[in-house]
């Protein structure tokens, strides 16, 4: 019987470059193999194909591995003192190889230089006659040759995990780099399963890929290679992971940098620190492709013409003068990262430079489901989990902060085991407290960013016509989109609510945002206006822009007559702030939707258009990637007790297309109003709430629960804080001393205006 462990000792010398790996006689029945028949070894975070030998002792319970074949974790790592289970060997199938795509890695600068002039590709193919081959693996050169490793990019045909090279294998030489710039590739970078990425890897390996490994090609073309790569997007959206990705996966070495480490104390030390840089890329593209990644290239060169900003337009000189001397045919490329594009200088952003611009927004529906999956794949989720649902609630979240989420959620679960001594899974309520905890980090700097607690339809006691309009108008097009487009029916962009004060519309706003699962911005005239001129105007753009990169988004100005009014009341007061406020608004409000900057994936065509259309082909996501289609957009909700005040501007369809009267209560209202405002208070069994609601006309849903609240005060002053119930005389008491806020002429007023409205939608 096998044993289940071996010991991995050193190999004899004489097996050296051999590809051989030596079994004991269990070992090799256990795995039913033949002798020299091809073994996958995982071991030491690496993989090696070997072939299967039997030990010269014939003794079981040790292993010795030659690297010949294996990964480039492997490369120089001593192969000993490691137990090795029988599962960590593989016997893989193989076939003679009908053609292999090499990279050489010669020993030096001088050697690569020779052997582009000489019969290279010969070499290697004596080199690797009758070896076994396997894709991402480095055969190691033994003997002495100008080539010290060989990586297998790809085989032909790639049924099969391993091949052999024979004689009639066509060899092709993909690129030849120097040892010491193969060392020097981060093989620690992360790999390319980074969620929601897919859009954006394909023409950024595209850029890299060229002028990397197809310069002749190019050059036959009359092409010129791109010099300069600019990403741009928010924090968090994964610029600097997807930089360290790429260049691993096109075997570019990177040297990157930042503000800090270029700026120096001393009158020109910087631009010095910036040559010296450069020259290190220069160098390195010399023995093979190399990526300059600058992160924070706004900190390093900001936009010139600012009094008294002598050293950085110096240092932005000097970089444009670099960026000029690298030429076409160089192995270097210049890649940078921002997320503020429009503080970098113009002259940086021209062809010739940065010739190619990334964007990455905040990511989509589809694209958070994909982090989501990403990330969870290596924790111990339950089957409880809803990652769909979880990317739906996590709208405006970037990458940063759905890691931030998940291991937000890992923590609640330590916590838990750490009370119960329970396995350590994570369950949708770690997900929910998480959700308390980790907010989007693109709306953490908004002045309209509020929390509240969870307000449902039935805390509003009444109105029923008007939380089935708002239902309607936001609930329905983000949840049922498919409904909207199979009747050729769009959402709404604005929504007026309007009606007495104290009638619950800011409720309604709040409970409409609690069904939906969206973004919830408020913004009041206290936030917006300051005593410089401009800063309302953009404070109001900004929130917009935030609006939009964290859509589907509900906006709400409340109080919208003090923040804006009519323009015609602004020229008699010349009150100006007000009237650039309201443009600005209206341009908003026109141009509604995502900026390319803005968003990941705004610039794609969706499967259905404006005002109707069809789904793409069926497929398992389509109702994650049609709600991403639809609600990509924001929706803004206004409130008002005055609204004769408002420009007829605002009120046209197109900007607030639906305009809702919020009445005041009618006597079932509120009598719904006070049940559910006594919910939590004690009654006498006197209190009639029907009767209650036939004494209180004119009473808005505030005055009922300011009401029900004298009243239970006034039960506590009788019995001098011994009170255990609220009685009828309690009530009509605070009745006798407590007037309503409307009045017949306040009602008589809005009914007038509400008839009007009608009257003009019909």
């Amino acid at each position: 019987m096998a044993r289940t462990a071996m010991n991995l000792v050193p190999l004899d010398p004489r097996d050296l470059g051999s590809q051989r790996c030596r079994l004991g006689p269990s070992a090799l029945a256990s795995l039913g193999v033949k002798l020299g028949s091809p073994v996958q070894v995982s071991v030491l975070g690496g993989s090696a194909l070997c072939t299967a030998w039997p030990r010269t002792d014939l003794a079981d319970g040790f292993l010795q591995l030659d690297t010949k074949c294996a990964t480039r974790d492997l490369i120089g790592k001593p192969c000993r003192g490691v137990r090795v289970n029988l599962s960590q060997l593989k016997a893989v199938p193989c076939i003679k190889l009908r053609a292999v795509q090499v990279k050489v890695i010669v020993k030096d600068l001088n050697t690569k230089k020779r052997a582009e002039k000489t019969q290279l590709k010969e070499l290697v193919k004596d080199l690797l006659r009758n070896v076994y081959l396997c894709p991402r693996h480095v055969v190691a050169v033994t003997f002495d040759a100008p080539v010290a490793f060989i990586e297998i990019e790809g085989v032909e045909p790639s049924t099969h995990a391993a091949g052999l090279l024979t004689s009639k294998t066509a060899v092709r030489l993909m690129d030849i780099i120097t040892v010491e710039h193969f060392r020097s590739i981060d093989s620690k970078a992360p790999s390319l399963c980074l969620g929601g990425m897919d859009n954006v890897l394909p023409p950024l390996k595209e850029i890299l890929n060229l002028p990397f490994h197809y310069p002749k090609t190019l050059a036959t073309l009359g092409l010129s290679c791109p010099r300069g790569v600019l990403l741009v997007g928010p924090p968090g959206v994964g610029k600097t992971s997807l930089v360290r990705a790429v260049t691993r996966q096109v075997g570019s070495r990177l040297i990157g940098i930042s503000g800090a480490a270029v700026h120096g104390a001393r009158p020109g030390e910087s631009e010095g620190n910036l040559r010296r840089i450069f020259q290190q890329a220069r160098d390195s593209a010399q023995e093979g492709p190399c990526v300059l990644f600058i992160d924070e290239i706004d900190s390093l060169c900001p936009r010139r013409g600012s009094l008294g900003n002598a050293p950085e337009d110096r240092l932005v000189a000097q970089l444009l003068t670099l960026m000029d001397g690298v030429g076409s045919e160089s192995q270097l490329v210049v890649m940078a990262a921002t997320n503020r594009p429009q503080a970098l200088d113009p002259a940086l952003r021209r062809p010739g430079r940065f010739d190619r611009e990334v964007f990455i927004g905040v990511p989509t529906l589809e694209e958070r489901r994909s982090i989501l999956e990403t990330v969870g794949a290596g924790m111990p989720l339950t089957r409880e989990v809803d990652v769909p649902w979880l990317a739906e609630v996590t709208s405006g979240y970037v990458g940063a902060d759905l890691v931030a989420l998940c291991q937000e959620a890992a923590m609640q679960a330590v916590r838990r085991r750490c009370q119960d001594s329970a396995d350590p899974e994570i369950r949708p309520t770690d997900f929910r407290e998480a959700l308390r905890t980790v907010h989007p980090s693109s709306l953490r700097s908004s002045v309209a960013r509020i929390d509240f607690r969870p307000i449902l339809w039935e805390t509003i006691g009444g109105l029923e016509d008007v939380k089935l309009k708002l239902m309607q108008c936001i609930e329905w097009p983000m949840k049922f989109p498919d409904a909207f487009v199979r009747m050729g029916l769009t959402r709404p962009k604005g929504i007026l609510l309007y009606g007495p004060p104290g009638c619950a519309k800011t409720t309604l706003v709040r409970a409409a945002a609690t069904s939906c699962g969206c973004s919830f911005l408020s913004l009041s005239g206290a936030d917006l206006f300051s005593p410089f001129v401009g800063d309302s105007e953009k404070i109001l753009a900004q929130v917009f822009r935030q609006a939009r990169a964290g859509a589907p988004s509900l906006l709400f100005l409340d109080e919208i007559d003090s923040i804006l009014g009519s323009r015609s009341q602004d020229a008699k007061d010349g009150r100006g702030v007000h009237e650039r406020v309201l443009s600005v608004l209206l341009n908003e409000m026109d141009g509604i939707g995502l900026a390319v900057t803005e968003r990941r994936g705004a610039g794609r065509k969706g499967p259905l258009h404006e005002g109707g259309g069809q789904l793409a082909e069926a497929r398992d996501d389509a109702k994650l990637e049609f709600q991403e289609v639809c609600n990509k957009d924001v929706i803004v909700v206004a409130a008002t007790n005055r609204p004769d005040l408002l420009d007829d501007a605002l009120l046209r369809p197109g900007r607030f297309d639906q305009i809702v009267y919020v009445p005041p209560p009618d006597e079932n209202a509120r009598v719904s109003a006070l049940r559910i405002f006594t919910s939590v208070t004690p009654l006498g069994a006197d209190v009639c709430l029907q009767e209650l609601a036939r004494q209180t006309p004119n009473f808005s849903g505030a005055d009922l629960q300011s009401l029900c609240k004298e009243a239970a005060l006034l039960a506590l002053q009788e019995s001098e804080l011994q009170a255990t119930a609220v009685n009828r005389r309690h009530f009509l008491t605070s009745l006798e001393s407590f007037k309503p806020t409307l009045t017949d002429g306040h009602l008589d007023f809005y009914c007038s205006l509400f008839s009007s409205k009608r009257t003009s939608a019909e």
